[in-house]
């Protein structure tokens, strides 16, 4: 089959690889569409030492498997945990010690022609959601994971740095609570789709320091940081959304002095993400910059590494 490898930080394009044989309790999936993530861009520049088939934001069909899955549209979430560890027994399957990470970690991704992935993995999608639509289930999730980790209410005065793709998503689901939200970037035109749906956005000039309860770090870099942390009130709460592909230097001293609470947060709920989409409370259709076969896969990455580019999409299969 083909598929995008990743080898020594070089991309390239293989039509060798074997199709995968699912192991037991696993099932068979044939990509129909796959989305390009800051991850996998994050990969490419050596975030962590993978090689394999990179992609992990996917909608495929079950070709092998249980046979009420048989021939349904599904996406997945991309952990597959042993079941067996501390973290498993503990309902957190998410931090497995024994996980595969699909396109991250000892696991071929989605940018293939096929993948596997246990059965307990899948969520079908809804008949009435786009394929392309659906393809932004997996980060979708992950900004829902924010709304599992920290309380949100109406009171709370929330800011989020970054206009892309992430970014774009978390504030989508952070304004469904009904806080006050302010999103900051450096791109007017993406801005404007969140203003588009009546979201408070600016530059980082509009952030008042100290006036935030909670901010959300969604560009990856030492800069959105800084704007991040600067805008909390003591006691506030920073969640950081983004990989970083090199060190980050931060002034330790004035998170204890503050009380600052930094949080972690990653992959999340899929169900409520698939909800969001059927119930069209979040809109992904403008995120979608271009689209690309695979066979064009290795332009698609070139493109999705330019400034300013939202979500590119591989079409894989029919």
């Amino acid at each position: 089959m083909k598929g995008l490898w990743l080898e020594n930080n070089q991309l390239q394009l293989r039509t060798d690889i074997p199709i995968p044989e699912p192991l037991q309790g696993e099932v068979l999936v044939r990509v129909l569409r796959a989305g390009i993530c800051n991850t996998d861009l994050e990969l490419i520049r050596g975030y962590y030492p993978y090689t394999g088939i990179l992609g992990h934001e996917f909608v495929g069909v079950v070709e092998q498997g249980p046979e009420h899955l048989i021939n349904q549209r599904v996406v997945g979430e991309i952990n597959a945990a042993c079941g067996y560890c501390r973290f498993c027994r503990r309902g957190q399957p998410t931090h497995c010690e024994n996980r595969t990470v699909l396109g991250i970690v000892n696991r071929h991704g989605a940018f293939a022609e096929y993948l596997c992935l246990p059965i307990q993995n899948l969520h079908p999608v809804p008949e009435h959601v786009p394929t392309d639509v659906a393809t932004f289930t997996e980060p979708l999730a992950a900004a829902l994971e924010i709304q599992q980790q920290v309380a949100l209410s109406a009171d709370d005065r929330v800011l989020v740095v970054g206009d892309g793709k992430l970014g774009q998503l978390v504030a989508q689901t952070l304004a469904v609570t009904g806080c006050e939200l302010l999103v900051v970037g450096r791109h007017r035109e993406k801005l404007a789709n969140l203003a588009a749906r009546d979201i408070k956005t600016g530059l980082a000039e509009a952030v008042t320091d100290g006036y935030f309860d909670i901010s959300v770090e969604c560009t990856g870099n030492p800069e959105g940081f800084a704007i991040a942390r600067r805008a909390l009130r003591p006691r506030g709460t920073l969640v950081l959304k983004s990989t970083y592909a090199g060190h980050l230097s931060l002034d330790a001293s004035s998170l204890v002095v503050d009380e600052i609470t930094l949080i972690g947060s990653r992959c999340g709920p899929f169900p409520a993400a698939l909800e969001l989409l059927a119930t069209e409370k979040v809109d992904v259709k403008p995120l979608i910059h271009a689209s690309y076969p695979l066979n064009e896969g290795l332009a698609a990455f070139e493109l999705a590494q330019s400034r300013g580019v939202l979500k590119v999409l591989l079409e894989i299969g029919q």
